[in-house]
């Protein structure tokens, strides 16, 4: 399989005035591949989205590498960026634009071909089945609506790899649903889709293989039913507790 994603001996750490350094991202190595969804989970505060950051270009590690798609992000950014579309869980959208005018400014952001950007801004508008609102202010959008507008302004692109954070936070189950079967399209594609969650249950449904992050250590990596067979457990909320507790047992037995 063609790796897409290689991260290898990541490291970033913080100074916090009360703990001193902080190693928020701690030696962690994976790879992703042509055509799978990789979910990253862990706790609030467990690294996951720093590494994101990182991936994305918009935080330097202390140490350790990422390539994305063949470029690497300390020493060419810029190709890094054209090749990802990413989507953090803060992310906002301007408030006096519809979604054909945002859609259409990331297609410019990212260097889209100037001439096929109209006809690729339709084709997402029809994809994600926008048409209703594509014109309307994104702020009198619905949750979901601006939720399938920040999907559609990530791909618009059309890029190899996707860093989705938290992508269906906050949505009812029929918009949630929707964005699922948009993310396994793309998977069908051949996109690389890293996918972090709080919901177990989506999880466990669109991904391929899982990782599960702590205190900056990436603690497993595996295909739901090997992660399964390593825990004794079945669902994946059991899994990740019994990694996380596994986790702490060693760091505690370490003292």
């Amino acid at each position: 399989m063609e790796e897409k994603i290689i991260i290898k001996n990541l490291c970033k750490e913080f100074y916090d005035p009360q703990r001193g350094i902080v190693k928020a991202v701690d030696n962690v190595s994976f790879s992703a591949y042509k055509g799978e969804v990789f979910g990253l989970l862990g706790p609030n505060g467990a690294g996951k989205t720093t590494t994101l950051r990182m991936m994305a270009t918009l935080m330097k590690p202390n140490s350790g590498s990422i390539q994305i798609a063949g470029y690497d992000t300390e020493n060419d950014p810029r190709n890094v960026r054209r090749s990802i579309g990413y989507m953090s869980s803060s992310t906002a959208l301007y408030p006096r634009l519809s979604p054909r005018e945002i859609i259409t400014y990331f297609a410019e952001l990212n260097d889209y071909p100037k001439n096929e950007i109209p006809m690729r801004v339709e084709k997402i508008i029809r994809y994600f089945g926008i048409g209703d609102y594509a014109d309307t202010y994104s702020e009198k959008l619905s949750t979901g609506m601006k939720q399938i507008t920040s999907i559609a302004r990530t791909i618009v692109h059309d890029p190899p790899v996707l860093i989705l954070d938290e992508p269906s936070s906050g949505l009812d189950v029929i918009v949630a649903q929707k964005i699922h079967n948009y993310i396994n399209d793309l998977k069908n594609e051949g996109k690389t889709i890293i996918f972090s969650s709080h919901n177990m249950g989506e999880v466990e449904k669109i991904c391929d293989r899982i990782g599960i992050i702590n205190n900056g250590k990436l603690l497993t990596v595996g295909t739901i039913n090997e992660l399964r067979t390593i825990s004794s457990k079945y669902y994946l909320e059991e899994i990740f507790i019994y990694f996380v507790n596994e986790f702490e047992k060693r760091v505690e037995n370490a003292y």
